[in-house]
């Protein structure tokens, strides 16, 4: 049963520091990155999520793929225009401003640390 109570508490661990980094991840990009408008393109072939393409400060033109799929509540149509923030040391990183996961996020976060917790009460009662 030990192996049980570690196995849901190291899951627990991972599910914790993934909310974590894409937390921070978001929060970081969304203070200090650079907004911009982006075009909304139709997706690659065997693709759910259209392409956004975007100038940067310098004069790039970048293209990246969504991190939002067309399914949310607000679905990306094609030739729209939406808010995005980007990473200025990695435009590729991108958060589209509005649609952020912070509530996902944090989700991971919470049902990680319930999974810690079973974890460690499944290895203090079950030995």
């Amino acid at each position: 049963m030990v192996v049980l109570a570690a196995v849901t508490a190291f899951g627990g661990l991972v599910a914790v520091l993934a909310g974590g980094y894409g937390l921070t991840r978001t929060r970081r990009i969304t203070a200090s990155g650079q907004a911009v408008l982006a075009l909304v393109k139709p997706p690659q072939p065997g693709s759910d999520r259209p392409l956004l393409q975007f100038e940067t400060a310098d004069g790039r033109v970048i293209e990246v793929v969504s991190p939002v799929p067309r399914t949310r509540r607000r679905p990306l149509a094609d030739g729209r225009e939406v808010l995005l923030a980007y990473d200025a040391d990695d435009p590729r990183e991108v958060v589209l401003l509005g649609s952020e996961r912070i509530r996902l996020d944090q989700g991971f976060m919470v049902a990680g640390a319930a999974l810690v917790l079973l974890g460690a009460v499944l290895g203090i009662v079950l030995p």
